[in-house]
């Protein structure tokens, strides 16, 4: 039997603020152990919340970016429950009240696109960090408090595939706004998996499996393709599919059952006494929203109307914002971008990733690039030269005209001496202009080869071929 595959994600986002959510703890990741911690994030007795200002940016940005609805009052709740890593016995969440509701996200799946709803987004504070050895559980309460934003799509995505291009989708835009660095091997992006299977044609949905915790966005396309097929295998067999929260093993490359979802969790949502509701004027957030830097979806659409780029062009620019940003302010200095963005992606970016930098981190800058490539563009210096220009040039930024004078790399465009070599050379070929002469390239290939021998690739090559062909059209 087919089945149409229904899956839902829930993403939790660490925003970026100098301080948690709801206490002035330092926020900053890879602190030791809890050193980042203070009595609010402990839970002491008669101590209290005070709500982040920036983290509320964060969030209106992103409900923004995402075409919701925001709230013009805040509102918080505790959602009770009792765990290690919850040091107060509950967690300050938004349950009735979401800053952001009602929105949407286009995602591009081979190239056809595709609106994901988004049902809400709220604002809640992070639990601590457990670290599980043989016999014990060691917690690090820096990370109690931190403040986090939960997406929660509506049941649209149909493919492990969609599912990856739409946490993509938002990995692009938290980073790009700069509402957090978005990397999910450090945690500051996770992701739940809600997943059922139903019969082509059947409206009801089928019980719902959660793979917890997904850690990289191809591991998100791994799990979610077993848990289809563990799925089908039972269905095709007339077993039932087991409501449970499962984990993806990367070792085993399949999910494991973590546990059973026998009945629904109440967490006795009852409103945070300690935070009243908190108006927000619409000038706050009209002007949060002008000071937004420039959308993913806006960048993309601008790499395709102006620098003529194609979609794996973006899509591998969209992938680093800093590789962006190098690529926009080159891009003001040159005409051929084309030419740019292939050694961007090409050579710089071969470099980037043998040296373990990124495009911020280099020494040379935009501007010596763009020069870089208009000595190329202009016919000063050859590709080759200019591969060559470049490993002198990278870690000093010394200017690149400058420096391929003074390694003799720019090419010869002498007419006169080009025509010299050119002769010499179908002197020493004569049989060869017959081949040339009876439409073989390749022939001519080999003269121009012999030039650029001759002067140790100094010539403008594509000067040679032109002159080439005159002289053999006068034999």
């Amino acid at each position: 039997m087919k089945y149409e595959v229904i899956i839902g994600l829930e993403i939790h986002i660490e925003t970026k603020t100098k301080t948690k959510m709801f206490s002035s703890s330092s926020s900053l990741f890879d602190a030791p152990a809890n050193t980042n911690v203070n009595v609010v994030d402990m839970a002491f007795p008669g101590t209290l919340p005070t709500v982040n200002k920036k983290a509320v940016k964060n969030a209106i940005m992103l409900a923004h970016a995402l075409n919701m609805n925001i709230d013009e009052e805040l509102h918080f709740d505790r959602k009770n429950y009792f765990y290690s890593d919850l040091p107060k016995g509950y967690q300050i969440t938004q349950q009735r009240r979401p800053i952001g509701s009602d929105g949407y996200l286009d995602i591009f799946v081979n190239d056809t696109k595709k609106r994901i709803r988004i049902e809400r987004i709220h604002m809640e504070e992070d639990t601590a960090k457990q670290i599980h050895l043989a016999d014990i559980t060691l917690i690090d309460y820096n990370r109690a408090g931190l403040p986090l934003v939960e997406l929660v799509t509506e049941p649209d995505l149909r493919s492990g595939e969609e599912a990856m291009a739409f946490v993509e989708a938002v990995r692009e835009i938290v980073t790009f706004l700069e509402i957090s660095d978005g990397k999910m091997e450090e945690g500051s992006l996770r992701c739940d998996v809600n997943i059922s299977l139903r019969p082509i044609g059947a409206l009801k949905f089928g019980n719902k499996v959660e793979i917890k915790n997904m850690n990289s966005i191809s591991n998100i396309g791994k799990a979610i393709e077993m848990e289809i097929m563990r799925q089908s295998a039972l269905l095709d067999k007339g077993a039932k599919v087991e409501s449970q929260t499962r984990r993806y093993d990367d070792s085993l490359k399949d999910t494991v059952v973590m546990r059973q979802k026998d009945e629904a969790v109440d967490y006795r949502y009852i409103p945070e006494g300690n935070i009243l509701p908190i108006a927000l004027s619409k000038d706050f957030i009209k002007e949060t929203i002008v000071a937004m830097k420039e959308l993913p979806s806006a960048k993309r659409e601008r790499y395709f109307a102006k620098f003529k780029l194609n979609a794996h062009e973006v899509n591998i620019l969209l992938q680093d914002k800093e590789l962006t940003h190098y690529f926009d302010e080159a891009a003001a200095n040159v005409s051929n971008y084309k030419m740019l963005i292939n050694w961007i992606i090409g050579e710089f970016s071969s470099y980037l990733n043998k040296e373990g930098k990124n495009a911020k981190s280099v020494s040379l800058s935009p501007q010596n690039t763009a020069k870089l490539i208009n000595l190329i563009d202009n016919g000063t210096i050859s590709n080759s030269q200019a591969r060559e220009l470049f490993t002198h040039i990278i870690d000093t930024n010394e200017d690149p005209e400058t420096k391929a004078k003074a390694l003799n790399l720019v090419q010869v465009s002498d007419t006169d001496f080009i025509l010299d070599v050119i002769n010499e050379v179908i002197n020493e070929n004569l049989s060869v202009i017959d081949d040339i002469k009876a439409g073989k390239d390749r022939a001519m290939g080999f003269l121009v080869g012999q030039v650029m021998k001759k002067t140790k690739g100094k010539v403008n090559p594509a000067l040679a071929s032109k002159l080439m062909k005159q002289e053999i059209d006068k034999r």
